[in-house]
């Protein structure tokens, strides 16, 4: 028995060793048997938006919401949506919550959000701020979703059915404006993505009436009506034309975002009150705790982020002495505070992902949108002519009344009603069936009377909406008009700020201490500038300038102070004291037209320089023009926050520079023009005016032909008597020089 038993062991192992077969499959079988219907399941049903904007996820939630009645009802709890959207949306309650957060205010990821929200649903600039349970928060659809569902019960568009096959969902939703481009999206698909970034409501508006007005609308032309993305948190954009053209051509291309911030000088303290779309704050705080731990960011004395259920809150606490415009350029070039934003328009047109532009994209919601409208006035229209259908019955009944009430009073059996009415007032069925069902009380003259007159408008109307549904440049002017109503109804300002100027590209520099000391500036009127130390000053040696040149301005300053210089060209060049050499009286001094290399070399000469410790609000520059007109503006409009070095309009180049002085407070100055005639007034009397371009009013009224050609301030004027020529009042007529300051600008002249 036991050695028949081993017997069958060795066979089976014997069995064991067998190997198993083989059945050979090519690859591609494979893959398109097995993973093509899974990615394209991904690419269409999951993660590419449609013309209408939404994803499916998307779709079956706001339209649960708008069965449920909270379009115009109260809020509700977000768990009883979440369940009614199990009807459409198998996937399990929390992948529809996380759906259902994003589409709400309180999470801010959307510029238009569709749902009204209340509770804790997180922030789309935060990772670790978490939603609350849907147990806790409230929602309902916002008023905006009326311009997604207008139409929806019109048969506007196709309705097919959920997964079990117990109701019904919309395919896409009528949206009256495009959503493709309002609201911001993002997928990943299997072999492709999408990432669309958000536009104006009102300029996409204003694009896409343009686009229904005029097909041929260009890129380049769209480009001037919608400026540039625009985006919920706001943040500032670096305007390129050229990278927001191709974006605008061919969907796809990207720009660059940066954080907008504001610095607190009494606490010295930079407070970011907004960061770019594309990061969050953890990510902006993990690299400026590593840049800290590496010894790269010693500016700073403490970092603080106090972002909460509230809104947005992040300081940089600066250490004395720190500058923060160079610290800001140094966090945008190491830090996510600058961020680019790429754009991927794919977007699922006929079933099938399409990427393309701009106009693409409204091109097709055109499209897309002039059917639903086409579908809905049918609707309307078919409602109107099976009315029509009926009134006509009415109407024959109004002939013989009496007939009426006789054939149903005469019938036997009910059954035979509608075939006698039929017969005795030759109408169909349906007409039958509608005269049966009016009420004994309403069988009179005047009630039919009154249901008759409807004919002649329901005759007028289905005239009207028959021509709309088959003109399609009425149909473009019908939905134009209805975008302007959306534009009304809805449209903000922009959130996100466009930076035109050019912005340099940071360069870490190695900090140089520079040394502090007193010095003395002399400007010459042939341009050259001399920096002389006070120690040098009181040498023997005497001040002298090239042949033919003279002093133009000098002033008392310090080796650590900033430089303004303003040329004959209308432009203001920027520099520091401590870049301009030491040297003596007697020396020639550096020429400050190439030194700074102005724009236009020799040709350009500086008039006028300024040194300054800081941009002081209550400081203003003095242009007085050789047409007698003059303006103040103040010091602070030639600060900016990038590190430029030349500002183009400095002031009005409208008429000829005669002088430019500074203010700290008021003080007297006096005009002479060429004609003899001089005036003395106090600059308080000029006008400010914030733009740097102002022409400024008139202060010295000239004779026909004549210009002033010398300015100064009352207590450097050569002349005897300044206040001999003093106005209260511009603008103000001159007063001839008097002989002995006649004879004193002759002289000087003549010098």
């Amino acid at each position: 028995m036991a050695k028949k038993s081993n017997k069958k062991t060795d066979n089976r192992e014997l069995a064991f060793d067998q190997p198993a077969p083989v059945i050979e499959q090519p690859i591609t079988e494979t893959v398109e048997k097995n993973y093509m219907p899974y990615a394209m399941s991904v690419i269409i049903a999951r993660a590419i938006p449609e013309i209408d904007g939404f994803k499916p996820s998307h779709r079956k939630v706001l339209y649960t919401m708008y069965k449920m009645g909270l379009l115009t009802g109260p809020r509700t709890k977000s768990a009883n949506v979440v369940g009614a959207t199990m009807q459409l949306n198998p996937h399990g309650d929390a992948s529809i919550y996380e759906t259902l957060v994003r589409l709400t205010k309180g999470n801010e990821s959307l510029l238009h959000p569709f749902i009204d929200s209340k509770g804790i649903f997180g922030k789309q600039y935060s990772s670790d701020l978490a939603y609350a349970a849907s147990r806790y928060t409230e929602v309902k659809l916002d008023p905006i979703c009326a311009e997604l569902f207008g139409g929806i019960d019109k048969n506007a568009v196709d309705m097919v059915p959920n997964y079990d096959n117990t109701t019904k969902e919309p395919v896409l939703l009528p949206t009256s404006f495009p959503n493709i481009l309002v609201s911001a999206n993002m997928g990943i698909a299997v072999g492709m993505a999408s990432k669309i970034c958000s536009f104006n409501l009102a300029e996409i508006c204003d694009g896409t009436i343009q686009i229904l007005k005029n097909p041929d609308t260009t890129a380049e032309e769209l480009l001037d009506i919608i400026k540039a993305p625009d985006f919920p948190g706001g943040a500032s954009l670096i305007y390129n034309k050229e990278q927001l053209l191709q974006i605008y051509k061919t969907g796809k291309g990207s720009f660059r975002m940066r954080a907008r911030y504001t610095y607190n000088k009494s606490d010295n303290r930079i407070e970011i009150t907004q960061i770019p779309y594309s990061t969050t704050i953890e990510i902006i705080t993990k690299k400026m705790v590593e840049m800290i731990k590496e010894g790269k960011l010693k500016e700073l004395s403490d970092f603080c982020d106090e972002t909460d259920k509230d809104g947005f809150s992040f300081t940089l606490d600066l250490k004395k002495g720190v500058n923060p415009d160079a610290l800001m350029e140094k966090l945008y070039a190491q830090t996510a505070l600058q961020d680019d934003f790429s754009c991927n328009f794919n977007v699922l047109i006929n079933g099938s992902p399409v990427q393309t532009g701009i106009v693409g994209i409204l091109k097709e919601w055109i499209r897309f949108r002039m059917e639903c409208v086409k579908r809905e006035l049918s609707f309307d229209l078919k409602k109107k002519q099976d009315r029509l259908h009926l009134l006509i019955a009415l109407g024959k009944i109004l002939l013989d009344i009496d007939l009426a009430i006789k054939i149903v009073r005469e019938t036997k059996n009910d059954k035979d009603v509608i075939p006698n009415l039929m017969k005795g007032f030759s109408i169909d069925e349906i007409q039958a069936e509608y005269i049966a069902e009016i009420k004994l009380r309403n069988l009179n003259k005047e009630y039919i009377l009154n249901r008759v007159k409807e004919i002649d408008d329901l005759r007028k109307e289905i005239e009207d909406l028959s021509d709309l549904i088959k003109s399609e440049a009425r149909l473009k002017k019908y939905i134009a008009k209805q975008l302007l109503e959306v534009k009304k109804k809805y449209g903000i300002p922009r959130r996100t700020q466009l930076i035109y100027d050019e912005i340099p590209k940071y360069q870490p520099k190695t900090t140089v201490e520079v040394e502090s000391y007193p010095v003395r500036l002399v400007l010459s009127k042939e341009g050259y500038l001399k920096k002389i130390t006070m120690q040098s000053l009181r040498g023997s040696d005497d001040m002298k300038f090239k042949e033919g040149d003279s002093l133009r301005y000098q002033e008392e300053s310090d080796n650590r102070k900033m430089l303004l210089f303003f040329s004959d060209k209308a432009l203001c060049y920027k520099s520091s004291v401590s870049a301009f050499d030491n040297c003596k009286a007697s020396a020639l001094g550096e020429f400050v037209a190439s030194k700074l290399k102005f724009e236009q070399g020799q040709d350009e000469k500086c008039i006028f320089m300024k040194s300054l410790d800081k941009y002081d609000e209550n400081h203003n520059i003095i242009f007085v023009f050789e047409n007698g007109k003059a303006v103040k503006v103040p010091l602070t409009a030639y600060e900016t926050k990038a590190n430029r070095n030349k500002l183009v309009g400095a002031y009005s180049s409208a008429a000829p520079i005669a002088a430019i002085l500074y203010e700290e407070a008021p003080f007297e100055i006096t005009l002479v023009s060429d004609a003899k005639n001089a005036i003395t007034i106090n600059s308080a009397l000029i006008p400010t005016n914030a733009t740097r371009t102002s022409r400024g009013v008139t202060v010295f009224e000239l004779k026909k032909g004549s210009v002033i050609t010398e300015v100064y301030p009352s207590k450097e004027c050569p002349y005897e008597n300044p206040v001999a020529y003093k106005r209260i009042k511009v603008p103000a007529k001159g007063i001839k020089l008097t002989e002995h300051d006649l004879k004193k600008q002759q002289t000087t002249l003549f010098d």
